[in-house]
C-alpha cells in the first residue's frame, strides 16, 4: 500500500482518534473526554497518515494564544494528539507530519509552536526546547500546616457544583487574570472552559467525583480549587488522599485560605499535586517543606517557528541589543544572524550582516523564550556560545522573567 499524509476529514475522526488511543496503550477514554476532544479538534489543522484504510499516524494543532513575558498573548500552534502506529515506526511517519505541520504553522502566521511530550527525547530534533517546568508534591498533611496572612476572616469558602455555568464563568475569570500575569499559560478559547471539569474517569482510581470550593470576598469570587477525594482506611484509622487538580487565587490571603482548607479536610492525611508552578507560593507557607516531597519535571516544549516575529512578540526585563547567530536545520528560514533590540516597552528583531554576539540553535531560543531557563545556564552546559564578551550576561538578564512560566494543563 502507498502511505498517504492528508488533512483530517470529520468522517475519519473516529478511526483517527482510535489510532491515537491504540498508540498510547489502547485504553479508551471516558465518553466525556472523547466528546470534548472531538468538539475541540480543529480538522483543517489536523493530519493523518494512512496506509490504505489504516490510520498509522496522527497529529493536530490547536490555535492557541500563549502568554509571554510582558503580558502579550501570542498566536501559537498547540501541537497535540501526535502518534505513530507501532507497526510503522522508523519509516519517516513522524518526520513527515512534523515537516507538514511546521510548514503549515508558518503559512498561518503563527510565530510559535508548543507541545507537551510523552517522551522528552522525541522533539528536540524538530527544534523544540523545554521552556517550562512544573512542580509536583505529595504533602503529608498530618505533619504540615499552612501559615495564613492576616485578613483571612474576610475570605468565605463555599462548596459549589463545578459544572454549574455560573461557577464555571467565575472560575474562568480568575484563570484569565492569572494568564495575564504569568508567561506560559494558554488563554482559553470557547469550549476550553470544559477542560478543567471533564470527568477523567480512567485516571480517577477510586477517587470521588470532581469537587469545587470557591474563595469569596464581599460576594466576589477571588479564588477556587478543584480536587478529588480518595478515602482510604487502615487498622490505625483514616488516611485519605486529596488529589489537587486546580487552585488559583487573586491574592495571597485567598490563596493561603484555599490551601489551608485542603490540608485540613477530615479523614485525609495527604495531598497530591501533580502540576504546580515551579515558584508556587505554597512552598513558602508550609511548616515543613521536606514533608512535601517536591519534584520538578519538564512541561511545555516551545519552538520559534519565525525567529524574528517570535522575539519581537515579547518584552525584555532589561534593555538588550544583541546579535544572535541561529542554527535551525529543520526550518532553515530561521538560519542566520538576527539583531534583537528591546526593553520592557517592546522589541524589534531583524536580519543583519553584523558580527554575531551569541551563537545558539533554535532549541536554546525556545528553551529561554519564556524566561524560565536562563541563557547563562545553557551557556554553562555548552549550548550557547558567547562571542562578544558581556553579551551573554546582557541577554540572559533581558530574557529572564520575575515569575516562573507555567503550563497549567495539557492539551
Amino acid at each position: 500500500m502507498t502511505i498517504e499524509l492528508r488533512v483530517l476529514e470529520p468522517a475519519e475522526w473516529d478511526t483517527w482518534y482510535g489510532a491515537l488511543e491504540l498508540a498510547f496503550g489502547g485504553v479508551p477514554e471516558t465518553v466525556g473526554e472523547t466528546r470534548l476532544m472531538r468538539d475541540l479538534t480543529e480538522f483543517d489543522r489536523s493530519v493523518g497518515v494512512w496506509d490504505g484504510d489504516e490510520c498509522v499516524g496522527t497529529a493536530g494543532a490547536f490555535s492557541f494564544r500563549l502568554s509571554v513575558p510582558g503580558g502579550a498573548q501570542v498566536p501559537a500552534a498547540g501541537v497535540t494528539m501526535v502518534s505513530v502506529a507501532a507497526t510503522h515506526r522508523r519509516r519517516g511517519v513522524l518526520t513527515s507530519m512534523m515537516r507538514r505541520q511546521l510548514d503549515d504553522v508558518r503559512s498561518w502566521g503563527e510565530p510559535l509552536a508548543v507541545l507537551t511530550a510523552s517522551e522528552p527525547v522525541i522533539y528536540g530534533r524538530y527544534g523544540y526546547g523545554v521552556a517550562t517546568e512544573h512542580l509536583s508534591a505529595e504533602i503529608d498533611t498530618s505533619r504540615v500546616r499552612i501559615a495564613i496572612p492576616g485578613g483571612s476572616d474576610e475570605v468565605r469558602l463555599r462548596r459549589v457544583k463545578p459544572d454549574d455555568p455560573a461557577v464555571r464563568d467565575a472560575c474562568e475569570a480568575v484563570y484569565a487574570a492569572e494568564v495575564a500575569a504569568r508567561p506560559g499559560m494558554l488563554a482559553r478559547r470557547p469550549g476550553w472552559e470544559r477542560h478543567p471539569v471533564v470527568d477523567a474517569g480512567k485516571v480517577r482510581d477510586g477517587m470521588s467525583a470532581l469537587q469545587c470550593v470557591l474563595a469569596e470576598r464581599d460576594g466576589e469570587v477571588v479564588g477556587f480549587t478543584l480536587f478529588h477525594n480518595k478515602p482510604e482506611w487502615d487498622r490505625s484509622g483514616p488516611k485519605g488522599t486529596i488529589e489537587l487538580r486546580d487552585l488559583y487565587a487573586l491574592d495571597p490571603v485567598a490563596y493561603a485560605s484555599l490551601w489551608d482548607f485542603l490540608i485540613s479536610i477530615d479523614l485525609t492525611s495527604a495531598i497530591r499535586a501533580g502540576n504546580r508552578p515551579a515558584d508556587d507560593p505554597f512552598q513558602y507557607l508550609v511548616s515543613d517543606v521536606r514533608r512535601c516531597q517536591l519534584r520538578l519535571r519538564d512541561s511545555l516544549h516551545l519552538r520559534p517557528v519565525e525567529v524574528g516575529a517570535a522575539l519581537e512578540a515579547r518584552t525584555y526585563r532589561t534593555p538588550v541589543d544583541v546579535v544572535f547567530e541561529v542554527t535551525d536545520a529543520f526550518c532553515p528560514w530561521n538560519e542566520g544572524r538576527w539583531r534583537l533590540s528591546g526593553d520592557a516597552k517592546g522589541a524589534s528583531c531583524e536580519r543583519t550582516a553584523d558580527q554575531a554576539d551569541l551563537a545558539l540553535s533554535v532549541n536554546e531560543l525556545g528553551a529561554a523564550y519564556l524566561g524560565g531557563v536562563s541563557l547563562a545556564a545553557l551557556a554553562r552546559a555548552g549550548r550557547v556560545r558567547e562571542i562578544r564578551p558581556g553579551a551573554l550576561g546582557e541577554a540572559s538578564a533581558a530574557f529572564s522573567s520575575e515569575i516562573a512560566p507555567w503550563l497549567p494543563h495539557g492539551f
